[in-house]
């Protein structure tokens, strides 16, 4: 969404200066050479234009390395920091796309999808003429309509035998000309809205006389960043006019459930007899390849080690780069007590976040873990002190003393964090709240050196 087909060199600057900082960049259709285009960076407090030539066979930057497609040209640039560099030698980094508004707020719209990742999610579905609409990336500011067909696609098997496992998956250009939508012919759309609505009732005839029909749309959970206030208004009205139906929020929701019962990885541990009363809920375990691992523990207790809890590391960044660790965990019950201070020790944690509160409309969310203010408390091999407490307006934070009950020497701060403004089943009235929370949470992490992964834990 770092392509801005409307826009010009003065509006680019003027954009970048306001909502960009250093690195922020986007691209635009070049108006001097028809058919180029220009990238747009923003350097310390200026913008700098730099132009892409556009060959028909390939994108470069009039030298210098050859691609088959805008998009990845920006991406190998953006990849290769330090490669770019201003006439007097200075430095250009692309950092961060400034992302332009979706042309519709429809939800098949999937915006920058690839054509293989489109054919990927259309033939999960069972049902032929299943559709979705994405950018071209071929064509930047073009558009494709990609559907699921009644074809089956031909496949060969290791015998060398065709076999039609799958439906074939068709792609259809979508133009932009002049502010309109066409797939060709007469048919000129004022908006990728009114082109999908027109070919729902008449279908599209291919060259072939093959005809393509756009019954059910694969609706995508992405939200633009730019959008997102319009996003959340849109599903709010759904929500309330198909209050009966389970529309907005919930049909969003449902669908993300769905994705993921379809991409779990393994969760055998959680589901062992042996461990099956440690876990609030049935359906929500840790997976075992990345599920926290009590240490220590008798080998011949079946299940000894195990706390329903996972690892959580951003993959994204590089292993040279900070990034934070942290440690997913349910909230306690009666019997994981001992566990999870276990855990919190041999993962020399010293944050503990808590999103909820121990009752919440009459019903028992989590089992208070730490003791009264002033007193001490044993929790299997460890005691934990309850120093003392302060109220913020949106949380209460504790201090916790950690140490082993064979040696009271080795004693560990831990800080407790419970957020009060968080309602059951909905979201806080406003983001200010969070966002000091985690402020004041991140600069508590930083303040502790070497300090293990925070914890965070719902019910």
């Amino acid at each position: 969404r770092w392509f801005h087909r409307d826009l010009s060199g003065i509006d680019a600057e003027a954009l970048l200066k306001a909502r960009g900082i250093h690195g922020s960049f986007l691209a635009r259709p070049s108006r001097k050479n028809k058919g180029d285009f220009s990238l747009s960076v923003r350097v310390g407090d200026e913008v700098t234009h730099i132009r892409i030539q556009n060959t028909g066979d390939y994108y470069d930057l009039y030298g210098g390395e050859k691609f088959a497609t805008l998009s990845e040209l920006v991406e190998y640039y953006t990849q290769q920091q330090g490669s770019l560099q201003d006439k007097d030698g200075t430095i250009i980094d692309l950092r961060y796309p400034l992302n332009c508004s979706d042309p519709t707020t429809e939800r098949w719209y999937h915006g920058h999808l690839s054509g293989p990742a489109a054919e990927a999610l259309l033939q999960g579905k069972t049902a032929p003429w299943t559709f979705l609409v994405r950018e071209s990336l071929s064509k930047p500011g073009d558009f494709v309509l990609s559907v699921l067909t009644d074809q089956p696609k031909p496949r060969t098997d290791v015998t060398g035998a065709h076999s039609h496992e799958r439906l074939k998956v068709t792609h259809i250009k979508i133009m932009c000309e002049k502010g309109q939508y066409t797939i060709g012919g007469a048919a000129r759309f004022l908006s990728l809205t009114d082109l999908v609505e027109h070919f729902k009732k008449t279908g599209i005839e291919e060259a072939s006389g093959y005809y393509v029909y756009l019954r059910q749309p694969f609706n995508a959970t992405r939200v633009n960043a730019a959008d997102i206030e319009n996003r959340v208004e849109m599903l709010k009205r759904r929500s309330q006019a198909e209050e009966a139906n389970k529309g907005g929020f919930w049909e969003e929701f449902d669908s993300l459930q769905k994705q993921e019962t379809k991409n779990l990885y393994d969760r055998h541990e959680g589901q062992r007899p042996e461990n099956k009363s440690k876990n609030r809920y049935k359906n929500i375990l840790p997976f075992d390849h990345s599920r926290v691992i009590l240490q220590d523990r008798d080998v011949n207790v079946p299940g000894s080690d195990y706390i329903n809890a996972n690892y959580i590391k951003n993959e994204l960044f590089s292993p040279e780069e900070c990034s934070k660790t942290y440690i997913a965990s349910q909230g306690c019950l009666d019997a994981t007590i001992n566990d999870f201070w276990q855990m919190i020790w041999q993962e020399n944690s010293r944050i503990i976040v808590m999103t909820t509160r121990e009752v919440e409309k009459g019903r028992n969310k989590c089992v208070p873990y730490w003791p009264e203010v002033g007193s001490s408390k044993e929790y299997g091999p460890y005691i934990v002190e309850n120093v003392g407490d302060r109220e913020a307006i949106d949380y209460k934070l504790r201090q916790l003393r950690l140490s082993p009950i064979n040696n009271g020497e080795a004693v560990r701060d831990i800080w407790h964090y419970q957020f009060l403004s968080w309602p059951d089943h909905g979201v806080p009235s406003e983001p200010g709240g969070v966002l000091n929370f985690l402020d004041e949470i991140n600069r508590m992490q930083d303040s502790v050196p070497r300090a293990g992964p925070i914890i965070v834990h719902c019910r």
